[in-house]
């Protein structure tokens, strides 16, 4: 961006603070889990914060799901993180103008969405964005980029004891005890959707007010369920949106005494799991869809390439797509959600479900195995290299299945611990996104696991305490 494009973009913010009257500005970021982390600034400080940013602590590049922080920074043992976070220091929020936005549901205040930089200036590598830039880079250094299209799912339900007792506020948190917002599994049923009407309209023009274009509004699987669809568009722009309307969601849900939760499969009696199903294609400079099939039932070959990358890198790739020891959990056969993989045309059971007919500018593939908990950036970025590795490999799909539940079809990874594995043996994201990010995530992530693998659950106090 020039620096008087960059300019013109704070004067009109400036200006936008100024005519609304604005109070404070939340300065926010995409940390390494796709959630919202910053600092809440008074109007008058947002021309200062333009020129010097904002500093915050580095550690919040360095916490696990509970919030702990996952590296060694109080002792100079090697292990204090990327480029050696040593005590805890600040790293600085560089903030961008050309994603500001008033908050509908708190009028007198607005989000301002950064970028994560060294105290010297330059970009914090392991960022959400900067990750899905390489990735990006990575496709147009071949004069392509990709089309992303967003559709994620979502539960919602009514809030009855937010969980706030002392002993309840541990890391994390004692879930809120909630009850159903709705009956369920009535899916798209016009009858449901008039039940919650209130509720998804002041999403949808909550979002709308946002600049996101939603597409579609619909009653999914489960009882208070729902997903939102938008147009297409690149990946950074999708990947950034899915951040801010998830963030919107919850925030908006919770002023109206509610709970949301894009949680893989929550542990609740009659409640669906929620999927992120990432539609992708790619197009040439022209703007040129490079997955419109040739023939009727057939892919073309850049799209048969492409298929036969997501698939040769489905377990590496699976720990940015299915990030959460839950993720693993709603892998469960013949519930429209894939546990093997393979690819099929037009099959929701297939961990990639192909969509396309010749002269179909639409084409696209569907990868049905994320989950709304992703970092969406890190997600994205997933994709696309290995996508783009299948086709700079030359690759071939396999043939496409009828059985996406089969015996004898390889399986998607079982629990975390197998993503985490695999990514780290990756030589392909090594090569792509350097061995500092593949070591960083798999150190949080393992945390993560490690705490998992350590807690003591629910099935062993019964299985084995009367019993021994």
């Amino acid at each position: 961006m020039r620096v008087s494009e960059r300019q013109e973009q704070i004067d009109s913010v400036l200006a936008e603070v100024k005519a609304r009257a604005l109070e404070t500005i939340r300065v926010v970021f995409s940390d390494q889990h796709g959630i919202l982390r910053g600092k809440t600034i008074v109007a008058n400080a947002l021309p200062s914060a333009f020129r010097n940013g904002i500093a915050v602590p580095s550690t919040l590049l360095l916490k696990d799901t509970s919030h702990r922080t996952a590296f060694e920074v109080w002792a100079g043992t090697g292990d204090q993180g990327p480029e050696a976070m040593l005590g805890a220091g600040d790293v600085v929020l560089r903030l961008d103008p050309a994603h500001f936005y008033q908050l509908p549901w708190a009028p007198h205040s607005a989000w301002i969405l950064c970028d994560v930089c060294y105290g010297d200036g330059s970009p914090f590598p392991y960022g959400s964005r900067s990750v899905l830039k390489v990735a990006e880079d990575a496709l147009a250094a071949h004069g392509l980029r990709a089309k992303v299209g967003l559709e994620v799912e979502f539960n919602v339900f009514a809030l009855v004891d937010p969980s706030l007792g002392h002993a309840q506020t541990t890391m994390p948190g004692a879930p809120p005890e909630t009850r159903a917002l709705a009956q369920g599994f009535q899916y798209l049923t016009d009858a449901k959707y008039n039940e919650v009407e209130g509720l998804l309209d002041t999403l949808r023009r909550t979002a709308q007010a946002m600049d996101m274009p939603v597409r579609s509004v619909e009653i999914e699987m489960g009882p208070g369920q729902f997903e939102f669809t938008f147009d297409p568009d690149d990946p950074m722009v999708q990947a950034d949106r899915m951040v801010l309307f998830r963030t919107m969601v919850k925030e908006l849900c919770a002023t109206k005494g509610l709970h949301a939760s894009f949680m893989a499969k929550p542990r609740l009696e009659n409640v669906a799991a929620n999927g992120w199903h990432i539609h992708q294609s790619v197009l040439n400079a022209d703007g040129q869809n490079l997955f419109v099939p040739e023939k009727q039932g057939e892919l073309n070959p850049l799209a048969s390439a492409w298929i036969a990358g997501l698939l040769n890198h489905a377990h590496a790739s699976s720990l940015l797509i299915a990030p959460t020891v839950n993720s693993y959990k709603r892998y469960v056969p013949y519930q429209l959600a894939p546990n093997r993989v393979c690819w099929g045309w037009d099959n929701r059971g297939a961990m990639l479900r192909a969509l396309g007919r010749p002269q179909d500018m639409n084409s696209r593939i569907e990868n049905r195995a994320a989950d709304s908990s992703v970092n969406p950036h890190f997600a994205l970025a997933a994709q696309l290299i290995g996508g783009l590795d299948g086709m700079t490999q030359g690759r071939s799909a396999p043939a496409p299945t009828e059985e996406p539940y089969a015996k004898n079809t390889q399986h998607l990874p079982a629990t975390l611990g197998d993503a985490i594995a695999a990514f780290d043996s990756s030589a392909v994201y090594r090569k792509a996104f350097g061995d500092g990010f593949v070591d960083y995530l798999v150190r949080l992530k393992r945390f993560e696991w490690d705490r998992y693998l350590s807690s003591i659950s629910e099935w062993e106090q019964a299985e084995y305490f009367s019993l021994f």
